[in-house]
């Protein structure tokens, strides 16, 4: 049954540089290569966490550190980079951001103790900050909004790939090799996408490539007065809570499944990690789809159906009494929150269309410090109550907080209806 979508919550913006049919496939590619990158940088770390504890006798909650440093400094970052993608150009910055992370991953493989990795995760997570999120909001500049969630989806199959790759190769690293060499593997990675880039990019028309028209005032003045309108929007700061939240209760759990599968069952990290890729089967099954997905079951559908999939998800991780068990139910994880992740993305790419860059920076910085509370709190409390509860509580947390958005889009395409 095809579901009946509620009005539309804001009023399209005319893409405000080239028009789509001017933009070639390789820049799309380009960036989703840059996106795999990133991926692969942001959960290389989550299966080789008992591979840390030992290495430097510390507990997992502890180990698990070396994931907050790299949330906390991707989101705060946001707050740079997305005015600094309006102000020289998204797609250049996008490039030097993979150039520098190349140097980021390189301070990482070369860390010799603990404190130093937490440092070299720190920056490597404010160097890959910009990627993601400046390429969605490209993405929105060119892409007329009808189009855009299934193009957002089909860019993100980098984002998935390299979520697997990320997972299986630190959980490979932690049992066949040393724990530095995934580590130049990813500098290696990024120095060749900057290349890529760099190159597509001189071949874009000037005008998807070409800055906005600096607002009047200094960079932090502009920076301020720029993200101070995407919050002065009520519905803005719903998606951004709604992110915020969801960051939190997704990968709070997430970073512990490999742990909790290894200490559960006594599997080895490189069989956890290659598990745990399954979360990008899922992922990638919903990009291919998108199309469809999208237009039979509407946004209020996807963001209840995916809620409801990952809570499933996570139980069965919890509590199944056989490691068999985590083959469907990380690849239906991986479904689930692309279902409600790329409808939130959606939206952050319109909730404030003349200030696309910081609208879609403020967005991620939400996403990526909510992921950091949530591995706080999972890491405090995964001593004290085990890591099963730990994925039961996330996927609790999940219900709610898509039940709440649903709610809150409701009255909000209520209001709009009223106001047209």
């Amino acid at each position: 049954m095809t579901a009946t979508n509620p009005p539309r919550l804001t009023t399209p913006a005319a893409p405000t540089h080239a028009a789509p049919a001017a933009i070639p496939v390789v820049a799309i590619v380009g960036l989703s290569l840059a996106a795999l990158a990133s991926g692969v940088s942001l959960r290389l770390a989550d299966a080789l966490l008992p591979r840390l504890s030992q290495e430097f006798s510390i507990s997992l909650g502890q180990a698990s550190q070396v994931i907050t440093a790299f949330a906390v400094a991707y989101g705060l970052s946001q707050l740079l980079f997305g005015p600094l993608g309006d102000r020289f150009g998204k797609y250049r910055v996008i490039a030097w951001a993979c150039a520098a992370s190349a140097l980021t991953s390189l301070l990482c493989a070369l860390a010799q103790s603990h404190p130093a990795l937490i440092a070299g995760r720190l920056v490597a997570g404010a160097s890959a900050a910009a990627v993601i999120p400046l390429a969605m909001a490209w993405i929105g500049d060119v892409v007329p909004y009808e189009r855009r969630q299934a193009v957002l989806a089909r860019f993100l199959i980098g984002q998935i790939t390299g979520f697997a790759i990320g997972v299986w190769a630190g959980g490979f690293a932690a049992e066949h090799l040393d724990w530095r060499t995934p580590f130049f593997g990813v500098a290696a990675l990024f120095l060749t996408v900057a290349v890529v880039l760099q190159w597509v990019r001189r071949g874009l028309p000037a005008s998807a490539v070409a800055p906005r028209a600096a607002a009047p005032g200094n960079l932090l003045q502009r920076t301020v007065g720029e993200f101070g309108a995407v919050l002065a929007k009520p519905w803005a700061r719903v998606v951004l809570v709604t992110v915020f939240l969801e960051g939190a209760a997704v990968y709070g759990p997430f970073a512990f499944i490999a742990s909790h599968l290894h200490q559960r069952f006594g599997l080895p990290l490189s069989t956890v990690g290659a598990l745990v890729m399954l979360f990008a089967l899922g992922g990638l099954g919903f990009a291919l789809s998108a199309r469809v997905l999208v237009r039979r079951l509407g946004e209020v559908v996807l963001v209840r159906t995916g809620s409801v999939f990952m809570a499933t998800a996570l139980a069965l991780l919890a509590c199944a009494p056989d490691w068999g068990w985590a083959m469907p139910a990380c690849a239906l994880m991986g479904l689930g929150f692309y279902m409600m992740h790329n409808t939130l993305q959606t939206h952050a790419t319109q909730m404030a269309p003349e200030r696309r860059g910081a609208a879609v920076a403020s967005f991620a910085s939400s996403f990526f410090l909510g992921q950091s509370v949530g591995v706080g709190l999972a890491g405090l409390l995964v001593g004290h109550i085990g890591t099963a509860w730990v994925l039961g509580a996330g996927g609790a947390a999940l219900l709610a907080v898509a039940w709440n958005f649903n709610h809150q889009r409701r009255s909000h395409a209520g209001v709009a209806a009223g106001m047209a």
